[in-house]
This record gives C-alpha cells, sequence and structure tokens, in this order.
C-alpha cells in the first residue's frame, strides 16, 4: 500500500529511509561543516546544579560567615575546645555537599534515561538523536506529543497542529503548514510532518525553557519559605541581643579581654539555627536519592513536599488506570455492512495513519491492512474532534472516505447505535465507530451526515497495580478524581472495577457547569468523569484549587499538558509525549502509576519530619536570645562557654534531629509551618531558659572562691541539658524501641562526660558537692512538667 502525504512509520532502534520524493535532510558533509562552525544546539539541559555552584551553596551561606568569624575568633582567644563549634559547621556542610553531590549524580543517570529523542532525517535516513547533537538546517520529524526542541520552518505538514499555549497562553491549537514559523517550547496535538531547524542552541528559545524546566533547584515551597521567614526574624533578635551582650561581657569582665570575648561568643553562637537549614536540604537530596532510586525523577525538590500536601489526585485513565495497549475483542457490523469488506477498510485506516495511538494500534495488529487500497487523504486523530480519518482509492475505481472515532461524537442523539454502545461501556468496554462520510475529508463538517458502518469494541488492559494505589489514597484520606476524555460510562465501569469508591456516579464532562464554583461543587460531589476536553481538564484543576484543595494531575498525553502545567504538582509518565516530561514536576520512569504512594510517603516523611526537627533547633534558639537578655539586663557574666553549647546542641538536637529527620512518618502535611513550629519553639525555649537562669542565679549564691565560675555553670549546663532532654524526649513521640535508645543514649554521652576526668577537664563541666547538683535536677524537673502542660495546652487551644 502507498501513500500520499503520509509520513514513514519510524522504528525507535533502526534508521528509516524517508518514501520516494520526500526530503532528505542534511548530508553527513554538512553535518560536519556545521559543528565545526559551531552551529549546534549544545546548550546543556541540567538536571543538577554543578559541581561548583553545589560548594559554593553549601559553604558561601550568610549563616556559614557569620560562624567563620566567631570561629576565627575563637581561635584566637580560647582553647580548641571552645571553638568545637566551627569543627561541627564544617562536618555539616560536607555532609551537605556529599548528599547533593550524590543525589546530582542520580539525577543526572536518570534525566539521561528520561531524555526523548528528536527523530532527524540526514542522508535521507530517519534515526533518534540526542537533543544535543541537532545542527543548523537539520529535517526534524514531528507526530503527535513531539515537543519542538528548537526553533523552525515548517518543510512538510500532514494535519499538523501545534500547541503554543507554553509559550502565548493560547490553548487553541494552531494548523500549520509549510513555511510557518515553529518555536520551541511548542508541542504536537495533532498530525505530522517536518521541520528545518533556523535557530540552535542559546538562540533557541527552548534554551531557557527546558533548563529550567528540569534543574536541580529549591524553588518556591511553604517549608523553604517558612524557614527563611524563621532565620530572618532569628537575624533581628540576634543582632541587638549581640551588641548588648558584647558590651555588657566587657563591663563586667573588663579585667580579662580574652575571657569576656570567649563568654561573648557563647552566647552567640546558639542563636543561629544553622543547622536547620541544612537539614532541609540534606532530608530533601536524601528524599532525591531514594525516590531515584525507584525510577521517579524528580525534577523540582519541592515537589515532594507538594506530593505531601496534596488531598486530590486527578487521574487520567489512560496510561495511568490503564496499560497503553489494547485490543480488539469485537467487530460487530451496523445494518447490512459486510465484515469482511470492513476489515478491509479497517486495515487500510491503520496503515493511513504513520504514528498510531494505542486503539488505532490495536485495530492495526487485528487487521492486517489489503495492498490494493492507496490512502489519498488522511486526518490524524485529534484529542479536541475525538475522531480521525481517511480517503482511498480502493484499487477497483471506487474511492470512499472512512472516519473511525467516538460514537457519541459522530452518531446523533437518540442514534438506536447508542444504546448498544452504552450496554457495553457498561462493562468497561471502549467502543470506536466505524462511518463511511458522505463528504470530502477536508470539510469542516465531514462528520455531518456520516452513515454508521461497524463498531470496534476493544478492551483497555489494566495495570495490575492500579486498584492496590487507589486503595492506598484511600487509606490517606486523598480523594482521587478520574478525568478522562473517553466515555463517562466506560471510564466508569473501569474505575469500579478497580474498587475506586463513587467510581458508580460518573459524569459527563459536556454536561458540566462552565462556572467555576458550580463546576468544583460537581466535582467534589463526583469521582469519574468522561468526554473531558483538553481545556476542561485545566478548568478542573482551577475549580478544585478555588476550593482549597491542593491537586495532584497524571497524564502522559498531549491532551494532559495544560492540566499537568496548572496542578500544584504535575505527575508525568516516563514513557509519555516529551511535552508532558516537560512541565511535570515528577516523572515516573517506569510507567507505573504504583510508585506515587512511595512519592507522598517521602514526602510525608521529609515534610513531617522536618516539622518535628525544627522544633529543636528553634526551642536553642529561643533559650539562647532569652539568656543573653537576661545575662544584658542583670549584668552578670555570660553563663557558658562555646564548648558547653556545643555539647548539649549536639546531644539533644544535632544528632538526634539527624535520626529523627529520616524516620517513617505518614502524616499529611500540614500547612502554617511557622506558626506550627513556633508555638512549640517559644513556650518551650523561655522555661528553659527561666530554668537555666534560676538555677545559675542559686548557684552564684551558693558557691564562692576558686572554682565557683566553673561549678556555676556546670549546674546551670545540667538543668538546660535536662530541660532539654525532655524536650527531646517529647518531639520523638510516639515512642517505638528506637526513639527510647536515642533518648536514653543522648542522656548516657551527657553522663560520661560528668563521670570521665578527662571529659570534664575538656568540657570544663564538674558539679561541686550535691546540694546545687540536686537543685538543679529539681528546677529541670518542674520546669520540664510546664514544659510539657505548656505543649498540651498549646495542642488544644493553638491547633496547627
Amino acid at each position: 500500500m502507498t501513500h500520499i502525504d503520509a509520513g514513514a512509520e519510524l522504528d525507535p532502534v533502526h534508521p528509516v529511509a524517508p518514501p520516494p520524493g520526500r526530503a532528505t535532510g542534511l548530508t553527513s558533509a554538512e553535518v560536519a561543516e556545521r559543528v565545526a562552525r559551531g552551529e549546534v544546539n549544545d546548550v546543556p539541559v541540567r538536571s543538577s546544579r554543578s559541581t561548583t555552584e553545589i560548594i559554593r551553596g553549601n559553604v558561601f551561606t550568610r549563616f556559614n560567615a557569620i560562624i567563620g568569624v566567631l570561629w576565627v575568633i575563637m581561635l584566637c582567644v580560647a582553647p580548641i575546645q571552645d571553638s568545637l563549634f566551627g569543627f561541627v559547621i564544617v562536618a555539616n556542610t560536607g555532609i551537605g555537599i556529599i548528599q547533593e553531590l550524590r543525589a546530582k549524580k542520580t539525577l543526572d543517570g536518570l534525566a539521561v534515561i528520561g531524555e526523548a529523542k528528536p527523530t532527524v532525517r540526514r542522508d535521507g535516513v530517519a534515526a533518534e538523536i540526542s537533543t544535543s547533537e541537532i545542527v543548523l538546517g537539520d529535517l526534524v520529524e514531528l507526530g503527535p506529543g513531539d515537543k519542538i526542541v528548537v526553533d523552525g520552518e515548517v518543510a512538510e505538514a500532514d494535519g499538523l497542529e501545534v500547541d503554543e499555549s507554553l509559550l502565548t497562553g493560547e490553548a487553541d491549537p494552531v494548523l500549520k503548514k509549510p513555511g510557518d514559523k515553529l518555536m520551541s517550547g511548542s508541542f504536537v496535538v495533532a498530525g505530522g510532518g517536518a521541520f528545518t531547524a533556523t535557530k540552535v542552541g542559546r538562540e533557541a528559545y527552548a534554551a531557557q525553557l527546558a533548563e529550567e524546566a528540569s534543574r536541580f533547584t529549591l524553588v518556591h515551597s511553604e517549608l523553604r519559605s517558612g524557614i527563611s521567614t524563621i532565620l530572618k526574624y532569628v537575624t533581628w533578635l540576634m543582632v541587638p541581643t549581640s551588641i548588648g551582650l558584647v558590651i555588657s561581657q566587657l563591663v563586667v569582665k573588663d579585667d580579662n579581654f580574652k575571657e569576656s570575648i570567649a563568654y561573648t561568643v557563647g552566647g552567640i553562637v546558639p542563636m543561629i539555627p544553622e543547622g536547620l537549614v541544612l537539614l532541609t536540604s540534606v532530608a530533601f537530596a536524601i528524599g532525591v536519592i531514594r525516590l531515584g532510586r525507584k525510577q521517579c525523577l524528580v525534577q523540582e525538590l519541592p515537589a515532594i513536599e507538594g506530593l505531601a500536601r496534596v488531598d486530590t489526585v486527578c487521574l487520567d485513565k489512560t496510561g495511568t488506570l490503564t496499560e497503553g495497549g489494547m485490543d480488539v475483542t469485537e467487530l460487530r457490523p451496523l445494518g447490512d455492512a459486510d465484515e469482511a469488506y470492513l476489515r478491509k477498510v479497517l486495515g487500510a485506516l491503520g496503515e493511513s495513519d504513520p504514528r498510531p495511538n494505542a486503539s488505532l494500534q490495536a485495530i492495526i495488529d487485528a487487521y492486517p491492512d489489503s495492498e490494493e487500497w492507496r490512502c489519498t487523504e488522511s486526518l490524524p486523530f485529534s484529542s479536541a474532534r475525538k475522531y480521525s480519518g481517511a480517503s482511498f482509492s480502493e484499487g477497483d475505481g471506487e474511492n470512499s472516505t472512512w472516519l473511525l472515532g467516538a460514537p457519541d461524537v459522530l452518531l446523533p442523539d437518540g442514534d438506536p447505535a447508542l444504546d448498544e454502545v452504552g450496554h457495553l461501556n457498561e462493562q468497561g468496554l471502549r467502543v470506536l465507530l466505524l462511518a463511511r462520510a458522505a463528504g470530502d475529508l477536508d470539510a469542516p463538517d465531514v462528520a455531518s451526515g456520516a452513515r454508521p458502518a461497524a463498531l470496534v469494541v476493544l478492551e483497555q488492559r489494566l495495570r495490575p497495580d492500579a486498584a492496590d494505589t487507589l486503595r492506598y489514597f484511600e487509606e490517606q484520606n486523598v480523594q482521587a478524581k478520574v478525568i478522562s476524555g473517553d466515555n463517562a460510562v466506560s471510564v466508569g465501569a473501569v474505575a469500579a472495577k478497580l474498587g475506586l469508591p463513587g467510581a458508580e456516579n460518573t459524569v459527563d464532562a459536556r454536561r458540566l457547569p462552565a462556572e467555576r464554583g458550580e463546576m468544583a461543587g460537581e466535582l467534589d460531589a463526583n469521582a469519574v468523569f468522561g468526554r473531558v476536553s483538553p481545556q476542561q481538564k485545566r478548568d478542573m484543576v482551577g475549580a478544585l484549587q478555588s476550593k482549597g484543595h491542593t491537586v495532584a494531575m497524571t497524564g502522559d498525553g498531549v491532551n494532559d499538558v495544560l492540566a499537568l502545567k496548572d496542578a500544584d504538582i504535575g505527575v508525568s509518565m516516563g514513557s509519555g509525549s516529551e511535552a508532558t516530561r516537560a512541565v511535570a514536576q515528577i516523572v515516573l520512569l517506569n510507567n507505573s502509576f504504583a510508585t506515587l504512594p512511595s512519592v507522598v510517603a517521602e514526602g510525608r516523611r521529609v515534610i513531617g519530619n522536618i516539622t518535628r526537627v525544627a522544633t529543636l533547633f528553634l526551642v536553642k534558639t529561643v533559650y539562647s536570645v532569652v539568656i543573653a537578655l537576661l545575662v544584658v539586663c542583670s549584668q552578670v557574666e555570660y553563663l557558658f562557654l562555646p564548648r558547653h553549647l556545643t555539647l548539649l546542641s549536639t546531644l539533644t538536637i544535632g544528632v538526634p534531629a539527624f535520626f529523627l529527620a529520616l524516620a517513617p512518618n505518614k502524616e499529611r502535611a500540614k500547612p502554617h509551618f511557622v506558626r506550627r513550629v513556633m508555638r512549640y519553639a517559644l513556650p518551650g525555649g523561655i522555661v528553659a531558659a527561666l530554668a537555666t537562669f534560676a538555677t545559675y542565679l542559686l548557684a552564684r549564691h551558693h558557691y564562692t572562691g576558686e572554682g565557683a565560675r566553673e561549678a556555676e555553670t556546670s549546674a546551670a549546663t545540667l538543668t538546660l541539658f535536662l530541660v532539654s532532654l525532655w524536650v527531646l524526649a517529647i518531639i520523638a513521640r510516639p515512642y517505638t524501641w528506637w526513639r527510647i535508645g536515642l533518648v536514653a543514649t543522648m542522656g548516657l554521652g551527657f553522663l560520661l562526660v560528668l563521670t570521665v576526668p578527662y571529659l570534664q577537664d575538656f568540657f570544663a563541666l564538674k558539679l561541686v558537692g550535691t546540694t546545687l547538683p540536686w537543685a538543679a535536677v529539681g528546677v529541670a524537673a518542674a520546669a520540664s512538667a510546664v514544659i510539657e502542660l505548656a505543649f498540651r495546652l498549646v495542642d488544644r487551644r493553638v491547633p496547627a
């Protein structure tokens, strides 16, 4: 069978020569010449920050700068043990760099796997090449779903329709003809053809879009913006408090300048919650690595957080709940149509489309082409039309035009065949109508008056893991909405087979109200929607968002791109079109919908645990600021040396926070991060500071003579450690064996410091007598009880 105006179907592995009479593209010599001139599309599409950027981003931070200066000062004026906080920062920064480099390696590898390769015609042979290998003047072939990766001019067009919405915001596809301009960043929604590359590299519009779409970047998220807000307030508090502390210590300790500097730095360092930012980055990076091992490409880090906050998932049936493949189960002739003749028609229709969709591929597999038929004109399938067509010369002098598509689109309301279609759809079967057109294929009303000839019954292959995944979302209180372009009854039957709650309530989207508020009401009340147009998918996402829902949208076809782009989180299948992968934040490279629960669980683990450990960091910041203010107001010597607070931070925050941040956590992420953290940090920090300062004042009155200063500091340190350990014990709930072990180990670590002579000397901690140490324990116990009560009151009166 021969074709007119039909592109050659490409084998994904072996190069294929185009039919005679088609443009052959550049020759190898011309390609080499352009490469030598640098006319190559060599803009690197980065999936991650460069190594230099990673090192710079982790080392040169505002807080590293502050601590670096303080560290240098301490190295000059105090023993090495008072400079331990600096070594901790070096270690933490190193951990951050190593983790992000590991994430970079994983992402770079996955990005190569996930990269779609355009088909370029050279020396008359079509073959797939990397986007970066395209040169100026290359002839690039196009088909439905292909992204236009460089700017160009249409050379061949066969019903070529291009969606330029990502560039212009205009949702309607644009019909392209030879000579028309194509902008990179747009994508093909129907038809096929080829274009000549006129701009490559940094001159092409795609260069910027592609880099931004796949950059490993910490873009806006509630978690990170919340932490930035907290750090901003901390900085405002820290500056005046530090100035007051410096002045007061110089006045109090005017006889020992170096010692006053050491105690001043000891008051400033703990105000900085530098580990919180670092721990957040590490938790995100580890999350990306874990998901990468499951063949899930996270293109934007906060997508992990976003999916953890999702309460509504919109699922496209085809490719998500069902596998891409389909099987023809029956051909039902209508009227007196001859089945053998209809089989020839279907075979010819299958051969007329060089890039068949899943339905047409099933027809091709079932009905081989008849050699004597010749395609004279073809109309590719469009999700907007919901049918395709072709005109044939049948070999015996007869000419005919046929349409294949949705029965409820091609048939008028009330047609008897629709009842039969309805019964089949109720069984979860997909039905296409084969109809003979009365007019020319290029007529705008070609479907009008078409005579139905047969029903083609297809069965979709359900994904074996789809039912379990839907059940997971139900258990996690995440609503699942099936939004499909297929017949509503058929979609509902598939959803019912998979056990989706509310599958019996199916809605034909063509009857949905256009007004956003009314549409949102319908979406909340129902779970399955059929005959949804691409623009409606986008409107439905917006309507759900207008009701306060956090929406994730999954899909793999070009008709899903607009909705994926507008959703809070877009999830694309790895086998989906290049356009969907470009706009999605998460790409499931293994094409398994069952990976989504892992992404949700990873997000909840990261967000829940960072919220948990943030309380530890900020309790320390609050008590450090309050203690410094009390010292300034009472004009006494500052309580601690840096070594004391390094020890406390390590045992009550640093080590336990690392383990708690990596622990399992299935709680759905909640909004208002700053409020949720500060409602615990403020009462906890204030009570800890008051208890510690009270013990210090008691010790100042109790101890006299040589060694009094060290004894006073030791008693205050004991109180602060015990109170901080109780805060850790609260944060570690609900208890498991390893959480109890973690808290107990931290307590034993402090006990070791108090009992081993070398560690006593190293950290300048030695409890003197029994009266004050037991008084310190009593004050800590009372403060811990107050914190316990305060946290419970906060839970009741200041809900998250």
